[in-house]
C-alpha cells in the first residue's frame, strides 16, 4: 500500500532541449487578451506560439515552463537575460498535435522605489506585444516536478491560482478533463483574483464545470464582494466557505494539492489545511512541528520546509 505522505510516480519529461545557448524559433500564431472584464485591472495576454521547427514539438508535458530571449541590450550593454514562462496549454498543444503552445503573460509596468520612475518589464512586455507571424526565440522544456501523475486516474486534485500561476492549470485541465479514464476523477480549481474582471479564462473555465460534472470552479475575489461570498476572500478562505466539498477530498489519499501563483499564497493554504484538517488527515500533506500547530496564526513564510514540511503530495510553484 502507498505510504499516506509519498508523493506520486510523475510523468517522465523531456527538458533543456533547447539551451539558451542554442534557442529554437517559434512563430506567433496568436496574442489575444484572457481577462473576463473590459475594465480589467491587470492586462493579461494569451500568446500561442508555433513551435513546429524546434525541438519543443511534441516534447513539452502540462505544467513545464519555456524561455523566452527577448532582443536587445540592458543598461549595462549585456544581452537581456532569459525569462521563463509557465506553459498554458494541455500537452496536446493548442492544435492538438503538440505543435503549438500557449503562455500567460501580464504586462510588468511598476514604479522605481528609489527614483518613482515607471519601469516596464522586458520580456513581459515583448511578449505581449509580439504579432502573428512574429518571430521569437525559445528554449527548453524546464521543469520536472510541477506536473500531472503518470497514472493521474489514480488521483484527485485540488488546485489553487492567483494571476497568471492558472497558466500551468489551464494545461493540466484540460489533460484530465479529455482523457476518459480519468472521467470518475474529482477536480476543484480555486481561482483568486483582486477583481472578478480580472478572472483568466473564466469562460471557458465555466464552460469546463458545465460540461464536466466532476469538476468544480470556484472564484476568490479579495477586493470586492462576489455574489457567493459573505465578503471578499482569498483562495484559502474557500477552504471555509466550500468545507463541504473540499474536506471529503482532503481526508482522501487519493488526493493531491497543486498551487501556483504570487510568492506568500501558500502560507493561507497551509493554515488553512491545519485549522480543517485532524492531525492524521494533516501529516498527509504537511509535517508540522508540534509548537508550530498550537499557534497556527502565528505561522510565516520562513517556517515552510522548516517547521511546516510540505510532503510530495503537495506541489509549488510560486514567485
Amino acid at each position: 500500500m502507498i505510504e499516506h505522505t509519498e508523493g506520486p510516480a510523475l510523468h517522465e519529461v523531456k527538458m533543456h532541449l533547447h539551451p539558451p545557448a542554442d534557442p529554437g524559433i517559434g512563430i506567433v500564431v496568436s496574442n489575444e487578451k484572457c481577462t473576463a472584464g473590459r475594465r480589467a485591472a491587470g492586462f493579461v495576454r494569451h500568446v500561442a506560439i508555433d513551435v513546429s521547427s524546434t525541438k519543443l514539438a511534441g516534447n513539452f508535458r502540462a505544467g513545464q515552463s519555456f524561455g523566452v530571449l527577448p532582443p536587445g541590450q540592458d543598461a549595462k550593454g549585456k544581452n537581456h537575460a532569459l525569462r521563463l514562462y509557465s506553459i498554458a496549454s494541455p500537452t496536446r498543444g493548442e492544435d492538438g498535435q503538440g505543435k503549438v503552445l500557449a503562455t500567460t503573460v501580464k504586462r510588468l509596468i511598476d514604479e522605481h522605489n528609489e527614483t518613482e520612475k515607471l519601469f516596464l518589464g522586458v520580456a513581459s512586455n515583448y511578449l505581449c506585444d509580439l504579432k502573428p507571424g512574429d518571430q521569437v526565440r525559445v528554449t527548453g522544456p524546464s521543469g520536472k516536478r510541477f506536473v500531472l501523475p503518470a497514472s493521474p486516474a489514480d488521483h484527485d486534485y485540488i488546485f489553487f491560482a492567483t494571476g497568471t500561476g492558472i497558466a500551468p492549470f489551464r494545461g493540466m485541465l484540460q489533460d484530465l478533463l479529455e482523457d476518459p479514464a480519468s472521467r470518475h476523477v474529482r477536480i476543484a480549481l480555486v481561482m483568486g483574483s483582486p477583481y472578478a474582471s480580472d478572472l483568466l479564462y473564466d469562460k471557458h473555465l465555466r464552460e469546463l464545470a458545465a460540461r464536466h460534472p466532476n469538476f468544480s470552479y470556484i472564484t476568490a475575489i479579495s477586493r470586492e464582494k462576489a455574489e457567493d461570498a459573505p465578503r471578499p476572500l482569498y483562495v484559502q478562505d474557500r477552504l471555509t466557505t466550500h468545507r463541504d466539498s473540499l474536506e471529503s477530498m482532503l481526508k482522501s489519499d487519493r488526493t493531491l494539492i497543486y498551487i501556483c501563483g504570487i510568492a506568500g499564497m501558500e502560507l493561507g493554504i497551509f493554515q488553512g489545511l491545519a485549522r480543517m484538517l485532524g492531525p492524521s488527515e494533516l501529516e498527509g500533506f504537511l509535517r508540522v512541528d508540534p509548537e508550530a500547530l498550537a499557534s497556527i496564526s502565528t505561522w510565516e513564510r520562513r517556517m515552510i520546509h522548516k517547521q511546516v514540511k510540505p510532503t510530495r503530495r503537495i506541489f509549488l510553484e510560486v514567485y
